[in-house]
């Protein structure tokens, strides 16, 4: 992500950072909190439940990557030049482009693991899905490790090469060809970059279509029944489809804003660029919010660590 100084940045765009920034910081709070809650309790247990592992992958990776765009954001407004030198813009695009892709997946996994254990399809390959999942989980989080570190080499290093080649003097008989070379390889990367980051988009909207199919013929059934609307299914595909919805759509938006950002199609802190930011660092931490509401045993840490608190204040002001 590219930037200028505090001297040359608009107000606009220092607003911007200044709201992304506590984006984030919501959200490192937040998925702290997750991470604690699904950790405590798997501790002692021999075996991780598969929905706590999905969790804990996907809120430690956003917690590392919301702390990394939080030191990137207050780099660019503080202290540009040395966020340029080239070992560490590498090293940021690399990091950037691994923690990132892997929060997408995890993500996406999160919508696949809502939509085998609620939704009620009987086709064979669901249930053997419903039957198995807790043994693919492992491997499905190890797959995504795995593609997040393939996605990220290749690209970050074009892009520091890019970087390298454009701040070096070349002469005017070898710019052409030079530029010519740069662009097609950069042109492949983006084609494959989008490629990857669209399989986890896929998983998710196919996950949130069956997840609403299912809903719809659970809820045809009990119309035609005397059982009523209370049905405990019922609530447990209401609260799972409110989840994958508003991640799907919170989804779609970061996408469109990380792919408008990392391939500069608004010039840098421009007004359109500074939008993409915040709305980059709102969407994780909104679906963090979301999972918070959508699960009990996460509302329960922090009214513990309230409670705590307020009673060691009284007893100290005693």
């Amino acid at each position: 992500m590219t930037s200028s100084s505090v001297a040359t940045m608009t107000s606009f765009a220092l607003l911007c950072l200044s709201i992304a920034i506590i984006e984030c910081m919501a959200g490192i709070l937040g998925n702290g909190i997750i991470l604690a809650a699904s950790s405590l309790s798997c501790i002692g247990s021999k075996t991780w439940p598969p929905y706590d592992m999905i969790v804990i992958s996907l809120s430690s990776s956003r917690f590392i990557l919301q702390s990394w765009v939080t030191l990137d954001f207050l780099m660019n407004i503080f202290y540009e030049p040395f966020f340029y030198t080239e070992n560490l813009l590498t090293a940021t695009k690399i990091m950037f482009t691994f923690l990132n892709y892997s929060s997408l997946w995890f993500g996406a996994w999160l919508s696949v693991f809502y939509c085998i254990k609620v939704a009620s399809f009987t086709q064979s390959f669901f249930i053997w899905l419903k039957l198995r999942i807790a043994r693919l989980v492992p491997w499905m989080l190890l797959t995504s490790w795995l593609c997040s570190f393939t996605t990220a080499i290749p690209f970050a290093w074009d892009v520091y090469s890019v970087h390298k080649n454009i701040t070096a003097p070349s002469s005017m008989t070898n710019s052409s060809a030079w530029t010519t070379t740069r662009n097609d390889r950069l042109t492949l990367l983006i084609y494959l970059w989008n490629a990857s980051t669209a399989l986890p988009l896929t998983l998710s909207v196919v996950s949130s279509v069956l997840l609403i199919r299912s809903l719809w013929i659970h809820t045809r059934r009990m119309q035609n029944n005397t059982s009523g609307f209370r049905d405990p299914s019922l609530e447990a595909h209401m609260k799972a489809i409110k989840s994958v919805c508003s991640f799907l759509f919170l989804y779609v938006i970061y996408f469109i804003s990380v792919l408008i950002i990392v391939f500069n199609v608004f010039s840098p802190l421009s007004n359109g660029d500074s939008v993409c930011v915040v709305l980059m660092a709102a969407c994780p931490t909104a679906h963090t919010l979301v999972l918070i509401w959508s699960n009990p045993k996460f509302q329960e840490l922090p009214a513990r660590i309230w409670h705590h608190t307020n009673c060691h204040v009284r007893t100290a002001s005693m």
